[in-house]
């Protein structure tokens, strides 16, 4: 499905890497910056891997942190390159979270926490459909079947017949109660989750109502993870305007605890696989 390089990803090693030099020097990104006459903040994009890399970009920065082996250089340089290609995604053009795309791309698995909706990689498409024309009234038909369709590429990921992602989803009881589209849609939905929920490496549990107060209250989140050990684990936040991405240890640490809570404090699997099979019935009522 997807290129065997992942521009995303690409540019956070290269970041990561760059980081590792600059602190090996002992400098500070501000020292980085007035060296090399640039802004702070271009630094700190470069290094935390939202910003395209240039191999001139990096050979100046090898250059200030006096890398004197010229196959790291190359190497460097060569990871410029391949961060600068396209993943599938912008095919379909201004995808605003193509990053997180390049992120769950090559993700080995992903821990999800939905409080409203049923997540995107176990959406149908006409759930789908509704959903984006319910949240962004103003799109134009185009660009609701250009998301739509972004979102059923998204779905080979899990579908893949070797090393498909892993994907533990814990959706709030809220998600499977809101009316989206209508009621064939919503029991259409349910079914389907409720297939897909089947598969062996797919996890979904419900967050029931009577469970009260729960550490999930302030949102959805995910926890991407890769096989790579050289790749971070990372928790996303999505936003209206913009999206955070955190990637410090203690940041996803505090995200992963809270995630042992909400599963711990959810219906067990076979537990919630009768729920949403009850919900889908009365949706058919």
């Amino acid at each position: 499905m997807a290129s065997n390089v992942n521009p995303t990803v690409r540019r956070r090693r290269l970041g990561q890497e760059l980081r590792r030099l600059r602190e090996l020097k002992g400098m500070t990104a501000e020292e980085v910056a007035e060296r090399l006459l640039v802004s702070q903040s271009k630094i700190s994009r470069l290094e935390n891997g939202r910003r395209s890399i240039s191999q001139r970009d990096v050979r100046d920065l090898c250059g200030v942190y006096e890398v004197e082996d010229q196959r790291v250089v190359e190497s460097l340089m060569e990871m410029a390159r391949d961060s600068r290609q396209q993943g599938w995604w912008h095919a379909f053009g201004d995808i605003p979270y193509s990053v997180y795309i390049g992120l769950e791309t090559d993700a080995e698995s992903l821990r999800v926490y939905e409080p409203q909706l049923v997540t995107g990689l176990l959406q149908t498409r006409a759930y789908a459909e509704a959903l984006v024309q319910g949240a962004l009234p103003e799109t134009s038909a185009a660009d609701i079947e250009k998301r739509v369709q972004v979102r059923m590429r998204r779905q080979e990921r899990i579908a893949a017949e070797h090393n498909p992602l892993r994907l533990w989803v814990v959706l709030d009881e809220a998600a499977l109660r809101r009316l989206v589209g209508n009621r064939l849609v919503m029991r259409e939905q349910l079914e389907y989750l409720l297939e897909m929920s089947q598969q062996p490496h797919i996890t979904v549990q419900v967050l029931p109502f009577e469970c009260g107060a729960h550490p999930g209250l302030n949102g959805q989140y995910a926890i991407l993870e890769f096989a790579d050990a050289a790749d971070s684990s990372v928790v996303y936040l999505e936003g209206v305007t913009s999206d955070l991405y955190l990637e410090k240890a203690h940041d996803v640490q505090k995200y992963a605890v809270m995630y042992e809570h909400l599963r711990a404090q959810s219906l067990n699997v076979e537990q919630s696989r009768q729920f949403i099979a009850d919900a889908a019935k009365e949706y058919a009522r």
